[in-house]
């Protein structure tokens, strides 16, 4: 009889692979349930054993923006040089905590996922993709409020400023897309980068003309200089402003009480490529650093 023999692979033949699929972004979205149960979930753990549950939503931005609009307007001033300071404040404000929940929550979402990381096979990618969603899921109902405010007040609208508003938040969410990839994977590597991410986006509402109009930047030591040009190169401080050009400009009757930067709607254009090429960059590090979440987690 012809004798069996045991077949045994060579290794090097046979690499191991992750179980996770491999398609990014694409596949993440062109595996739309799992994407809404993870959304589902992460909106479920934020409202357990909550009384108000998706009230919070309204109430945190409510009682910032009453103290901010209390110790900047009232108690500095602000109101005095800025027309309708409630709504530029309010606009600024929307467009900060917008990218703060993004990128916060998106920085924790593999590792508070670990679970799910490490026991099923699916696109990691879901879960800071999951946070930023949620993130605008929190966002849109204030920016349905602003409007409506800004309808009692008198709002002009004109194609421009509507624009501006949309090219505001589609490039903030593509910056918030890429900085949840990138920093959810480095997250993993290092656990302190959420303490650093936490406290840089805590001095967020400083580093944009949300307290205080944009014409105190231009009429600073730093306007037209090169320091200008570092401000601007904030994507939520572009964001910020071509969201007043959509909402504020529109209550303000004279137009030369609102400043901004020269060639706003091109230097949004030119932030959302730039976020674009930040976006595939970002996901090629998650990828290169996929491999190592199991043994990281």
């Amino acid at each position: 009889m012809a004798e069996l023999t045991t077949f045994r692979p060579d290794p090097d033949e046979w690499p191991l692979s992750s179980p996770a699929p491999k398609g990014g972004l694409a596949e993440v979205f062109r595996r739309r349930y799992l994407l809404k149960l993870v959304v589902k979930r992460q909106l479920a753990q934020q409202y357990s054993a909550s009384v108000l549950g998706f009230m919070w939503s309204y109430v945190q931005p409510a009682i910032r923006f009453l103290v901010y609009y209390f110790a900047v307007g009232m108690v500095l001033k602000a109101h005095v040089d800025t027309p309708y300071f409630a709504i530029h404040l309010f606009t600024g404000l929307i467009m900060v905590q917008f990218f703060n929940q993004m990128v916060g929550a998106g920085t924790r979402s593999v590792w508070g996922s670990r679970r799910l990381v490490k026991k099923m096979a699916l696109p990691r990618e879901v879960f800071p993709v999951a946070s930023v969603l949620v993130a605008g899921f929190h966002t849109l109902p204030q920016v349905g409020i602003l409007a409506f405010a800004c309808l009692i007040i008198g709002f002009s609208v004109d194609a421009t400023g509507l624009l501006a508003g949309v090219l505001g938040y589609v490039m903030l969410t593509v910056f918030g897309v890429a900085f949840a990839l990138l920093f959810s994977a480095l997250n993993v590597m290092v656990r302190d980068l959420q303490n650093l991410v936490g406290t840089i986006t805590s001095f967020m509402h400083f580093m944009v003309p949300m307290i205080y109009s944009y014409d105190r930047i231009a009429d600073s030591a730093i306007g037209g200089t090169i320091w200008e040009e570092v401000y601007l190169a904030n994507p939520v401080a572009t964001a910020v402003l071509l969201f007043q050009r959509c909402f504020w400009s529109g209550v303000v009757d004279d137009p030369s009480q609102t400043l901004y930067p020269d060639h706003l709607m091109l230097r949004g254009l030119i932030m959302l490529a730039i976020g674009l090429v930040f976006l595939v960059v970002s996901q090629r590090v998650f990828r290169r650093l996929e491999s190592k979440f199991p043994e990281r987690l």
